[in-house]
């Protein structure tokens, strides 16, 4: 009976991602849809095999008897998420530390961490709590008008707690990228998290002053790990037009979050549920 739930998860998470596109329309509707299509599915898996580690490999579920095998495969597959959660852990660390090692400078009345590099950098490091981080060569190259905006878009990233929310998303990408359709929500949701910093940036700068500033950021090679780090020129594939023409055209309003939005997460829940059925 394990093995048919699991087998369940298996068909729902799979069906979803490969017939799910990704959506077309205003800010708030695409970024609901892609993060639900890439987050429950995964979800629903992680669920069941709780559920499975939870009953336990003996006893019976609707009349039918449980086994050693489907509680071994819920056990290894949740053993492959928490070593992806270590890794990325670690690695996130070292990024953290990495940044640290950069000398902390006064700029205006903000404390910065300058990277010693001409490349053009800018960018948030960190978990819930992160730093910004500006290289040499953004101060050196960029007029004050032009950094101010970029200041106003990491901002922006604070604000939302970008790099601690997509820490965790990370690590859900790398636990599934088997799944369909895994890096396109995934590119899809890092250019709605800059769409968002871009609009949080142009309610304080000049909108067209800041599309200057990410034309000359973005055209530069990223200096460091996108894992804990937002920056104004993260790896948006060839959706850098889409960020340039949400700049030029009039402000979208982006709605704070709000509960009903989550509902549909509770159904990958359910299988928590066969748990009382089971004896």
């Amino acid at each position: 009976m394990h093995l048919i739930m699991i087998l369940t998860a298996f068909s729902v998470a799979w069906g979803l991602r490969s017939f799910g596109r990704v959506p077309q329309g205003n800010w708030n509707l695409r970024w609901r849809r892609s993060l639900f299509l890439f987050l429950f599915p995964p979800l629903l898996l992680f669920m069941t095999a709780i559920a499975v580690l939870c009953m336990g490999p003996q006893g019976k579920m609707a009349g039918m008897y449980t086994g050693w095998g489907s509680y071994l495969l819920a056990l290894i597959y949740l053993g492959f998420f928490s070593i992806f959660c270590i890794k990325l852990a670690i690695e996130g660390w070292q990024s953290v530390q990495s940044a640290r090692n950069c000398p902390l400078v006064n700029f205006g009345n903000r404390q910065i961490r300058l990277l010693n590099t001409g490349a053009l950098f800018a960018g948030q490091i960190g978990f819930w709590q992160p730093e910004l981080v500006l290289s040499q060569g953004l101060l050196q190259t960029l007029s004050r008008e032009h950094l101010e905006s970029v200041l106003a878009h990491e901002q922006g990233h604070y604000h939302y707690r970008d790099t601690f929310w997509f820490f965790w998303l990370g690590w859900v990408r790398s636990c599934t990228a088997w799944l369909p359709n895994t890096d396109s929500l995934w590119e899809e949701l890092l250019v709605l998290r800059e769409l968002r910093a871009d609009g949080y940036a142009a309610s304080q700068v000049d909108p067209l002053v800041l599309a200057e500033s990410l034309l000359l950021v973005v055209s530069n090679t990223p200096v460091v790990s996108e894992i804990c780090c937002a920056a104004l020129g993260s790896p948006t594939g060839d959706r850098l037009e889409q960020r340039i023409d949400a700049l030029l055209a009039p402000p979208e309003p982006i709605p704070a979050a709000q509960l009903h939005s989550w509902h549909g997460f509770l159904l990958a829940f359910l299988p928590l549920i066969t748990v009382i059925f089971h004896t």
